[in-house]
């Protein structure tokens, strides 16, 4: 029986490197210069390390959105989760919201419209941009309609790990 494996996308450590650094360049060359950097948990947290780095932006924070409980699977609406973001000290600033992928976009969508209700002046970025999402972000690498493999969570969790050895033996 021939075995049909599922094309996907692979993010490998200096391809992410690689991405996060042209991100922080064209920001750069846009004029962009934010205040603050704004990672969505978890997806966006090494994505906008990596960028804030490549901005010298020492202020960062990160707002925790719940949507994928898994591969292909949702919940009916993304949710945020705590611990809450100081939304009040955004007020006026420029703020870069980061994170991994838009893929339907409803994450970054709720994110980006918390951020500028609180008076921020947002500008979005993402490592890869699908063809699904609702918002356009203002700044992504690449496009891909492939399931994505990021270097951080390729492998899941070692606890996942840990339950599948306990199962099989």
């Amino acid at each position: 029986m021939e075995s049909t494996a599922i094309e996907r996308e692979t993010l490998t450590w200096d391809g992410f490197g690689e991405a996060t650094r042209s991100l922080a360049r064209a920001i750069v060359d846009d004029g962009f210069v934010p205040e603050v950097v704004v990672a969505i948990a978890r997806g966006g947290l090494l994505p906008a390390g990596a960028i804030a780095y490549g901005l010298g932006a020492k202020n960062c924070g990160a707002i925790n959105v719940e949507f994928y409980t898994g591969i292909g699977t949702v919940l009916d609406a993304p949710a945020v989760l705590p611990p809450e973001l100081d939304m009040s000290y955004l007020d006026g600033r420029k703020v870069l919201l980061v994170d991994d992928v838009a893929d339907s976009g409803r994450t970054l969508a709720l994110a980006v419209k918390l951020l500028a209700d609180k008076g921020a002046d947002v500008r979005s970025v993402v490592i890869y941009t699908k063809p699904t999402t609702i918002v356009q972000p203002d700044y992504s690498f690449k496009d891909t309609d492939l399931w994505i493999d990021f270097p951080w969570s390729a492998q899941g969790s070692v606890i996942e790990e840990d339950a599948g050895l306990e199962a099989s033996a």
